[in-house]
C-alpha cells in the first residue's frame, strides 16, 4: 500500500493536545512499522503559524490552498469560531474533498465540513459541547453523540482522547488489528472504544447547576452498580419524593430512574464484557443483576446481542459460564 498523505487543516481554536491526540498514532504506526505508512501535513487558512496562546504557535506547511492532492483531508478544530473567509474555506474544502478518499472532521472540524454540505446524509458526531447546535444547524447531517462515526468515505470524532479512538480505528481499517494494539500498547490506552460507544457527556452539562438533587442521584446510582437502590431509596437519600425524583429525571434526562439506572449498569457490563475476562455470570452479579440468564435476556433486549456475542462476535452460544 502506498504511503496515505494527510492533510489537516488547523482552525483556531486548537491546542498541542489536541492536534497531538490525532497526530500521534500515525506517527507511532510509522514508527512500528518500520516505514512511511503516513505523511502528515498540517495547514492553517491564512497559511501563517497556529496561534496557541501564551505566545505560542503551531508551524504550518501553508495555507490549506497550497495542500494540493491529499488522500485523506482532515478539518481539526476545538471549538466553533467564525471568521472572515469561511465561505471561502468551505468552497476549498469541497474542491480538496473531491479528490481525496477520506473526509474527516475532529473535534469541532464537522462543524466545519458540514458548512460546506461535505456530511449531508452521512452520520457525524462532534465534540458534546457543540452537539445540540450541530443537529439543529444541519438537518441533512444524522447527527450522533458517538466518540467517532466512519461512515463511507466521511470521519468524525469528539475530540480529546477520542481523538486516539478514531485514528487507531482509521489505522486499522488500512493496516489490521496488530498495528493498532501495538500502537495502543505504546500510548498506554488501556482500552481502544469503538464507533459505538457514547460521548460521556457531563450530567452538569445536560441539566445545570439548579438541579443538586438530580445530580445526586444520578452519582449514587453510579456508586451503587453491584448493589442497585430501590427508586425509593434513591428519594429518600435525596431528601425528595419518589414522584419529585420521577419528575426531575423525566423533565430533564427524558427517562425514568429505574430505566436510567439501568442503562448505566449496562452500559458498564459493557466495557467490563469488552475489556476483561471475567466471566458473563460474574459480570452480571457485579452489575446488579441477579443471575446469568437473567443478565443476558436484558442485555440482549437493549443491546440487541447477548453478553457472550458481545466478547466474541458472531459466536452464538448460550450463556452457560
Amino acid at each position: 500500500m502506498s504511503v496515505q498523505q494527510l492533510a489537516v487543516l488547523l482552525l483556531p481554536p486548537c491546542s498541542p493536545f489536541g492536534i497531538g491526540c490525532f497526530a500521534e498514532p500515525f506517527l507511532q504506526a510509522n514508527r512500528l512499522a518500520g516505514k512511511t505508512l503516513y505523511q502528515l501535513e498540517f495547514y492553517s487558512w491564512n497559511g501563517q503559524p497556529l496561534p496557541l496562546g501564551g505566545g505560542m504557535s503551531y508551524p504550518v506547511a501553508g495555507s490549506l490552498r497550497d495542500a494540493g492532492h491529499c488522500d485523506q483531508l482532515f478539518v481539526l478544530s476545538e471549538g466553533v469560531l467564525p471568521f472572515a473567509d469561511a465561505a471561502l474555506c468551505c468552497n476549498t474544502l469541497v474542491s480538496l474533498a473531491a479528490r481525496a478518499s477520506l473526509v474527516g472532521g475532529v473535534h469541532c472540524g464537522a462543524w466545519w465540513l458540514a458548512s460546506a454540505g461535505l456530511l449531508d446524509g452521512h452520520h457525524a458526531t462532534i465534540h458534546w459541547s457543540e452537539q445540540p447546535a450541530f443537529a439543529d444547524r444541519f438537518g441533512k447531517v444524522v447527527a450522533s453523540q458517538h466518540v467517532y462515526e466512519l461512515d463511507r468515505s466521511r470521519f468524525t470524532c469528539a475530540g480529546g482522547v477520542a481523538q486516539i479512538d478514531g485514528a487507531l480505528a482509521l489505522i486499522g481499517r488500512q493496516h489490521g488489528v496488530e498495528l493498532v494494539d501495538a500502537i495502543a500498547a505504546v500510548l498506554c490506552a488501556e482500552r481502544v472504544r469503538s464507533s459505538d460507544e457514547r460521548q460521556r457527556v457531563p450530567l452538569l452539562a445536560r441539566v445545570g447547576e439548579k438541579h443538586p438533587k438530580l445530580t445526586e442521584a444520578v452519582m449514587l446510582m453510579e456508586a451503587n452498580i453491584e448493589e442497585p437502590l430501590t427508586t425509593d431509596e434513591i428519594a429518600t437519600l435525596t431528601n425528595q419524593s419518589r414522584r419529585q425524583l420521577a419528575r426531575l429525571f423525566k423533565q430533564y434526562l427524558d427517562d425514568s430512574p429505574s430505566r436510567y439506572y439501568l442503562q448505566l449498569r449496562l452500559e458498564r457490563a459493557r466495557q467490563l464484557l469488552r475489556n476483561t475476562g471475567k466471566s458473563v455470570v460474574q459480570i452480571g452479579l457485579l452489575c446488579g443483576f441477579s443471575s446469568g440468564p437473567h443478565f443476558s435476556t436484558v442485555y440482549r433486549s437493549y443491546f440487541g446481542i447477548s453478553p457472550r456475542e458481545e466478547r466474541f462476535p458472531g459466536d452464538d452460544v448460550p450463556d452457560e459460564d
